[in-house]
């Protein structure tokens, strides 16, 4: 908190209410602004414990009021807006009480041996932050989206990926050549070919590719893929969510991995 205290919005027409709007509403607003919006207290503690430090820390005027003591330390310019107001800034279905914008994170570049998972066309964001979490825990620490998958830095799909986004390399929009840099083989899940996951013998370091929810893994990166596995499924239903399928290969990966260490 800075000692001239805290910016007061109180109007709807205020610019930086606008902006604060677009990069909460649009999915996309945050490649044109340079800068992201985390949603909620929990969002922004994961921020903060990677070091991160928010340009600016916004808060409902009544949650300020009671707990704005709790964020002194915050650093960045402290905004508070009207209840009224800061109900029109979220997107979300159930919207919290205070957020963090912060600068976009810069792109890396392409880690040609770094265990990776690589999204081809995924849509659903909560499907997008459900494998950037399950990335985070199992080792995988590049995620790389093709081009059309939904936008990672998108209010949705970090909410849905409750802080991971902080911990991994982030790369999208990239085109099928872009993977030819790639040095590990390229794994991908198959309904019907290719050996069951608990027998198959899995490499390390990977990159495993998962495909849109309806069309799965597109054909450009299924002809570049140097293994196909099938989870196996008694219980004999058509498919897996492809949320839970990366989880599930991205585990067997890990296990694989830490059963050949000394």
């Amino acid at each position: 908190m800075t000692s001239a205290g805290p910016q007061v919005i109180a109007s709807r027409d205020n610019a930086f209410l606008k902006e604060l709007r677009r990069l909460a509403q649009d999915s996309t607003a945050y490649r044109k602004q340079g800068r992201i919006w985390l949603e909620g207290d929990h969002l922004c503690r994961a921020a903060l414990q990677r070091g991160l430090q928010p340009a600016h820390a916004v808060f409902q005027s009544s949650f300020w009021d009671a707990s704005g003591h709790d964020w002194a330390d915050t650093g960045g310019k402290v905004v508070v807006i009207d209840d009224a107001l800061f109900a029109t800034v979220s997107g979300l279905e159930s919207p919290a009480r205070m957020g963090f914008v912060l600068p976009l994170p810069a792109r890396g570049e392409l880690q040609a041996d770094a265990p990776t998972v690589v999204l081809d066309g995924l849509q659903d964001a909560g499907n997008v932050g459900t494998i950037l979490r399950s990335a985070g825990a199992f080792g995988f620490r590049q995620v790389v989206a093709m081009k059309g998958t939904a936008a990672l830095w998108s209010p949705k799909v970090l909410r849905a990926g409750m802080g991971a986004h902080f911990g991994l390399s982030l790369l999208e929009g990239i085109e099928p050549d872009g993977l030819s840099a790639l040095a590990v083989p390229l794994l991908a899940t198959s309904s019907h070919q290719g050996a069951f996951l608990h027998a198959a013998r899995l490499p390390w370091p990977c990159a495993w590719v998962f495909g849109h929810e309806g069309q799965g893994v597109g054909s450009a990166l299924a002809a570049r893929a140097s293994q196909f596995v099938r989870i196996v499924q008694p219980g004999g239903e058509e498919s897996l969510n492809v949320g839970a399928a990366a989880a599930i290969c991205l585990h067997a990966s890990a296990a694989a991995a830490a059963a050949t260490r000394p």
